[in-house]
């Protein structure tokens, strides 16, 4: 499997953000090519140091990196990526990588 893992750092308006992200931005995702599952964080998010910079990490499931990389490539995959920009105030950062049960 592999995962992206989408962190989306704390939006100067949370209430805006979590509107367009959930009525606008979610919907958009999960029509992603090859998305297997499509998790999001619950609450706050924290660290052992305290509290954390992020207010939503998501994680989207895909077969394999190939997938990641046909999803980012596509028309919904793109669109996806356009519409952070309307929403993430707070900055986000994303990474990928294939992941091993052990």
């Amino acid at each position: 499997m592999a995962r992206l893992v989408v962190m989306y750092g704390t939006p100067k308006d949370a209430g805006a953000f979590d509107k367009h992200y959930f009525e606008i931005q979610v919907p958009i995702a999960k029509q992603i090519p090859g998305l297997r599952k499509y998790e999001v964080s619950r609450g706050a998010i924290g660290t052992p140091a305290g509290a954390s910079k992020f207010h939503l990490i998501a994680t989207l499931h895909f077969d394999d990196m190939q997938a990641v990389q046909n999803a980012s490539a596509s028309p919904q995959g793109q669109a996806a990526a356009a519409d952070v920009a309307k929403f993430a105030t707070g900055g986000v950062d994303m990474v990928f990588f294939d992941s091993a049960e052990i």
